[in-house]
């Protein structure tokens, strides 16, 4: 038994209206499906909700549910409001800049490129919050992905015993640290 891969990913957004065409606009993703209810299939309880899909690319979908009657969303305060993400991969380094450039021309603060050694990323916040990160691959990513697989189980298991981060994958980031 495997999990075939993820279905979809559900957020929750302030406005459905407005993140279908900050996403659209912002992302070129399409609006693929709209499901509205005012009992909850699973739990039904009553609560009047609009769920909407958007495809995120290569058959990912990017999933938000608005929900009217409830107090309006908040964050995790005691959560970095870097740590939750939602990341999609680009092409490559200069479909990247080309977002960050469109990003930036719609009045969207973007911050990067940052150097992640594997992948370089731009990072933003969508209508509703939520942070987004955009990464291409690194011209080196296939053998820094290896380098990084060798040390996984060994960075993990010093991780749990001391809770400090662990150097064995350092080479990762170090052009970012450097400048």
């Amino acid at each position: 038994m495997k999990i075939d891969r993820i279905h979809h990913v559900a957020y929750r957004c302030k406005d459905a209206k407005e993140t279908v065409e900050w996403y659209g606009r912002m992302l070129k993703m399409d609006f693929v499906l709209a499901i509205a209810e005012d009992q909850v299939p699973s739990t039904k309880e009553p609560d009047p909700y609009m769920h909407i899909f958007l495809d995120a690319g290569a058959g990912n979908v990017l999933a938000f549910f608005e929900l009217p009657t409830r107090p309006a969303m908040g964050r995790d305060p005691n959560t970095p409001e870097w740590v939750q993400h939602i990341a999609f991969r680009v092409k490559d380094r200069a479909t990247l800049l080309e977002y960050k450039a469109h990003l930036e021309a719609n009045g969207v603060n973007v911050l990067g490129v940052t150097d992640h050694g594997a992948f370089h990323s731009i990072y933003f916040f969508d209508p509703s919050g939520h942070r987004v990160e955009l990464a291409c691959p690194d011209p080196d990513e296939e053998s820094m992905l290896k380098r990084m697989d060798a040390v996984k189980w060994q960075m993990l298991e010093e991780w749990s015993q001391t809770k400090r981060a662990p150097k064995h994958a350092a080479f990762l980031h170090e052009r970012e640290f450097k400048q």
